[in-house]
C-alpha cells in the first residue's frame, strides 16, 4: 500500500528545521485544493528507498497525518547540494475531478522478442519520460512501450502506446518519437587494394637519400685504397684547381 506517515510540525525557524533534520526527519508542506497549507515532517528512514524510485514524483500516496488520511502527490524534492540528501518535499492534494500534468517514466518490455535487437540493433531512447495530462483518479505509474516484433529502423511513437482512459499527452500537434531501433554501428577497416599493397612494399620516399647504399660505401672504400684519399676529395681538388687558375689569370692581367 502506498501509505506515507507524517506528523504536523510547528517548527518555522532555520535552527528548528535544522534540528528536525538532524533528528532524522524531512520537513515538508502539503498544499492544494480549498484547504489551508499544512507544515508536516516525515521520517527519512521510511522514505529513503521510496524517494529513489523513478515513479515517486508521479505516484499517488495516501498521506496519513496524525491518523487522518488524504490522497496526495509528491511535486518537488529539494536536495542538499553537498550531501545530496533530501531536505524538503512538496505534496499537493489530489482533488477529485481535477487534472494534472505529470512526467510519467517510460518502461520498455519484450526486448527479447524484438527481431531488430536480436540482429544487433540498438535501442535508442529519445524520451525516458513523457508529460501526460492525467485525471487525478487515474494517474499511471509508467508508460509501457512494447518492443515485440520491432525491426531495425523501427520508430516507436506515442500513437503506438496504449494510454489509460482520459490520459493524453500534453504534446498534441505531432506524433512524437519515444524510441527507435537503430542499426548497429560497426567500424570496418578498409581492405587494402593490390596497388596499395604494392606501394606498401616500396621504400618510403626519401629513404635512399638519407644514407649511402652498400654499393656506394664499397666504391668509396676502393677509391680510398688506391689513392689514399677519400672519394669526396676529387670534387674538392677540382674546385681548388679552378680557384688557382683564376688567380693566375688575374695576376697576368695586372
Amino acid at each position: 500500500m502506498n501509505i506515507l506517515k507524517a506528523i504536523k510540525r510547528t517548527t518555522t525557524s532555520t535552527g528548528q528545521i535544522n534540528k528536525l533534520r538532524s533528528d532524522g526527519f524531512i520537513p515538508a508542506v502539503l498544499y492544494g485544493g480549498k484547504e489551508n497549507n499544512i507544515n508536516i515532517s516525515l521520517n527519512k528512514s521510511h522514505l529513503k528507498d521510496i524517494i529513489k524510485t523513478k515513479t515517486f514524483l508521479s505516484k499517488v500516496f495516501d498521506l496519513d497525518i496524525d491518523g487522518s488520511q488524504q490522497k496526495v502527490l509528491p511535486r518537488d524534492i529539494s536536495y542538499d547540494p553537498i550531501s545530496d540528501e533530501p531536505i524538503h518535499i512538496d505534496f499537493i492534494r489530489i482533488v477529485k475531478g481535477s487534472k494534472l500534468n505529470l512526467e510519467i517514466p517510460v518502461k520498455f518490455i519484450n526486448s527479447e522478442k524484438s527481431p531488430g535487437l536480436k540482429k544487433g540493433g540498438v535501442l535508442n531512447i529519445v524520451r525516458r519520460k513523457v508529460e501526460l495530462k492525467c485525471p487525478a483518479e487515474n494517474i499511471p505509474d509508467e508508460i509501457i512501450v512494447d518492443l515485440d516484433n520491432t525491426e531495425i529502423n523501427s520508430s516507436l511513437k506515442i500513437s503506438s502506446v496504449k494510454l489509460p482512459e482520459n490520459v493524453l499527452p500534453t504534446i498534441t500537434d505531432r506524433d512524437f518519437v519515444i524510441a527507435t531501433v537503430a542499426s548497429p554501428t560497426i567500424l570496418v577497416e578498409p581492405e587494402k587494394t593490390e596497388e596499395a599493397a604494392a606501394e606498401g612494399e616500396t621504400p618510403a620516399e626519401g629513404t635512399e637519400t638519407e644514407g649511402t647504399t652498400e654499393g656506394e660505401e664499397k666504391k668509396a672504400d676502393d677509391v680510398k685504397e688506391k689513392t689514399g684519399k677519400p672519394a669526396d676529395d676529387k670534387p674538392k681538388a677540382a674546385a681548388d684547381k679552378g680557384q688557382s687558375s683564376g688567380k693566375e689569370k688575374e695576376t697576368k692581367k695586372k
